[in-house]
């Protein structure tokens, strides 16, 4: 019997030595920006060449003004890629490759502004836009699950409509799995995450990770590695506390001076490419975050499906496409596949 016992744990010390330093499966995902184009072949080897097994597919419901209640969507007037047939065709064409799909309907305000913003001025308004975002939502969700997707977005940023119609989205929330039947999620901006209410009813806490980390023109690895730590230790207290694992339902930095500044910014004025800013976050978040039992992995922002004419080395943009960043992603999502 004593030999046994031995015998036994030699076998899981061999286990856990053999099994030490294989990296768990993540969601190694890119934002697949949608295109007046169908996806082909051609446009998809890419993303398997960077090792992503999932895409977001992001099509777009649109308002006029951050008091503008009305949402429209699937209009002729949209490009192929936010329209629910172009959504389904890319999908197909990921199917197709063994990449799975997170779908990830998103609003866009006229001149871009930021979608947490939007707040109605009337109790009408504010039911306009429940009703018309209820019908975007479900009719997304009926594509996710025809579709067979394996994660749902029910909403990007949307802070003040969170905060000020907390039993609307309950009801949004239980609507879109009579619905849908896999994983959902919602993408709560990074300074957003802690006061969503609703995380308890779906199935990752999702995160636009675009937290600020250093106030250098071209941060550096250790300042970088630091500044991670405060938001490491609140993102897994808050998981931790709904037993959720933490989704970054978007991240990445732009290759432009202060790059780990103010991450979150579209700012067009900012055209001083620096592409070492851009490695140096994109290499720190890999590796503060891949290796955490509590983090299921995320979508780099952004990637575009013509991929030879995206990004490039004068390129101030967030894509990591054709730019040094871009072999840091391939490199951390092969390690992590």
């Amino acid at each position: 019997m004593r030999r046994f016992v031995v015998f036994v744990l030699l076998l899981i010390t061999v286990i856990h030595f053999s099994c030490k330093g294989q990296s768990e499966k993540k969601i190694n995902g890119v934002s697949f920006v949608a295109s007046p184009n169908k996806v082909t072949q051609k446009h998809i080897n890419p993303v398997i060449k960077l090792n992503a097994n999932y895409a977001a597919i992001m099509p777009f419901g649109f308002i006029k003004s951050l008091n503008s209640p009305e949402v429209k969507y699937n209009s002729k007037d949209q490009w192929f890629g936010e329209s629910v047939e172009g959504a389904k065709q890319y999908i197909t064409e990921l199917h197709k490759n063994n990449i799975e799909v997170m779908l990830k309907p998103q609003l866009w305000v006229w001149r871009g502004e930021f979608t947490g913003n939007i707040n109605m001025k009337s109790e009408e308004d504010w039911k306009i836009l429940e009703r018309t975002y209820e019908s975007f939502i479900l009719d997304y969700a009926k594509v996710a699950q025809e579709k067979k997707v394996s994660v749902y977005c029910v909403g990007t940023e949307l802070e003040q409509f969170v905060k000020f119609r907390p039993d609307y989205w309950k009801r949004l929330i239980e609507k879109v799995k009579a619905i849908y039947k896999g994983e959902l999620t919602y993408a709560a901006n990074w300074d957003e995450y802690t006061k969503t209410h609703f995380w308890e009813a779906l199935d990752y806490m999702g995160i636009d990770g675009y937290f600020p980390l250093s106030k250098n023109k071209t941060p550096q690895i250790q300042e970088l590695k630091k500044g991670w730590q405060k938001h490491k230790i609140i993102m897994k207290r808050h998981a931790d506390s709904l037993q959720k694992k933490v989704l970054f339902t978007e991240f990445g930095y732009r290759s432009v001076d202060y790059s780990a500044h103010k991450p979150w910014e579209v700012d067009y004025s900012k055209t001083s490419v620096n592409l070492q800013g851009q490695v140096n976050t994109t290499q720190v978040l890999f590796e503060e975050l891949w290796d955490e039992e509590w983090f299921a992995g995320g979508f780099v922002w952004k990637w575009f499906i013509h991929h030879d004419k995206a990004g490039g080395k004068n390129n101030p943009r967030f894509t990591p496409q054709n730019k040094p960043a871009e072999e840091i992603v391939r490199g951390f999502y092969g390690r992590f596949k």
